[in-house]
Parts: structure tokens; sequence; C-alpha cells
């Protein structure tokens, strides 16, 4: 416990999921969390955590609700420690011939520029404060392909390579910048994946080695790993969590 004492976190995509059971981690083990979300449910997450959260209603997409976003850590807590670059969305399925370009834009607007946007408003905030650790949620769908799904494993190996950018920009400011890379987590998203299914579940979870899928509190402990002083020597990295996935 203790792990993030004195610190101020925003966690996108807040609502469920990783980014839920993120945000709960991140107040237990100390933080002050902003949760933000576009669905509705990031006040639902708030009032799970409690005193700790303050829940902001933001489309990561659009630049004036992430720099309000941002505001928000500015105006009420004055400062930034860590920002979990979180929300994303897996678009239709269909090969790369059949993906529509209104899929395509929207997708590489939520994974990408969603990225960039959090990063773009949160970094100055802090590098004012003397440091601090954004993570970026990718994907092993950024490392190997996946048929199927080109806007989103474009996206994410986007994602990646912003990280590693933004790692090399501001090593000197003390700002950490990594990158997640989970894999099979049972998580909505990958919920819709099976279509509602035990076969489509058995098909997903088959994909991983350890024989299971991860889950949403796993991969909030690697966050929680990269947001904590534990990993002041980590930064620009993008690290797999799963179950072996890319190994083989």
């Amino acid at each position: 416990m203790g792990r993030l004492d004195n610190k101020v976190a925003i966690v996108t995509g807040g609502g469920s999921g990783i980014g839920r059971a993120t945000a709960i981690l991140f107040a237990r083990e100390g933080a002050t969390v902003i949760v933000a979300d576009v669905t509705g449910a990031e006040t639902d997450t708030g009032g799970q955590i409690g005193a700790r959260a303050t829940a902001i209603h933001a489309d990561v997409a659009n630049a004036a609700d992430v720099r309000a976003m941002v505001d928000l850590a500015r105006t009420r807590f004055g400062r930034l420690d860590v920002l979990f670059n979180n929300a994303g969305i897996e678009g239709a399925q269909a090969p790369t011939a059949d993906c529509t370009e209104e899929n395509f834009d929207r997708v590489i607007a939520v994974n990408v520029k969603g990225v960039f946007l959090g990063m773009k408003y949160g970094i100055p905030l802090m590098v004012e404060g003397g440091g601090g650790s954004v993570i970026n949620t990718a994907s092993i769908a950024g490392l190997v392909g996946f048929p199927g799904i080109p806007a989103y494993c474009a996206s994410k190996g986007a994602v990646i390579q912003l990280t590693k950018t933004a790692a090399l920009e501001y090593a000197t400011h003390k700002v950490r910048v990594n990158a997640i890379c989970p894999g099979v987590i049972w998580t909505p998203m990958v919920e819709r994946f099976t279509g509602g299914t035990e076969e489509g579940k058995a098909q997903m979870t088959a994909l991983e080695p350890v024989g299971r899928m991860g889950t949403a509190e796993e991969v909030g402990l690697m966050a929680l790993y990269l947001a904590s002083n534990e990993s002041a020597f980590v930064t620009g990295t993008a690290l797999p969590i799963d179950g072996g996935f890319v190994a083989r």
C-alpha cells in the first residue's frame, strides 16, 4: 500500500475494463485519480473509488476535452504525476480492403490521436512539476499482425512509436513514457470479439500459451509498476503482458 502516495493521476477509458481496474488500484495505492471516459461510466468508477476520485466526461479524440481534463488536474490539484492514456476502441472487423474509411479514421482518432493529445497537454504539466510517468495502452496487435482488424493494428503500432519518441524527447525532464501491450484480457472489448458465445470465448482463450485470458487487474498491476517510483529507470519500452503470446 502507498506506492502512489501524494501523486495525482489521470486515467482515460476509466469507465470499464483495464481503465476501471487501474483507477481503483491507483487510488488504493494512495493516488488522487481523475477518471475520464466518454460513456458516462466514469461516474460509476468514481463512485466505487470515493473521495480520492474525480470523474470527468472526455472524448480523447477531441482536443478541447483533453485540455479540460488536464486543466482539471492543474486547477484542482496543481500537478500531474501519472497519465494513463488507456482509452481505445477496436472498430469494426473486416479485412484491409473491406475496412471502411470512416472506421479507419475513427479508430486512429481515438487510439492514436487520443494518446497524442494526452501527451501534448499532459506532459507540459508534468515538466512543470518536476517529472512524471506517462503510460500508453498499446497492444500485442501493435507487435504482431491480426487479420481482420487493420485499423486497430495500425493504431497500436503507432502508439508504440509515439511512446518511444516522447520518451526520448522528455527523458532529461524526468518524464518517463512507456507503453503496455496487453494480450487477450477479459474485458468488454474482448467479450465483443467472442460474439458473446462460449465457443468464441474458448477460441480466444486458446490463443494464450498459458491457457487462460489475463485479467484487467493484472494489467493494472503493470501500470502501477510503471506509475510508481519503482520503475524510475524504465522509459521508452513497450512491455507485453500477454501470457506468452508474442514469444511464439
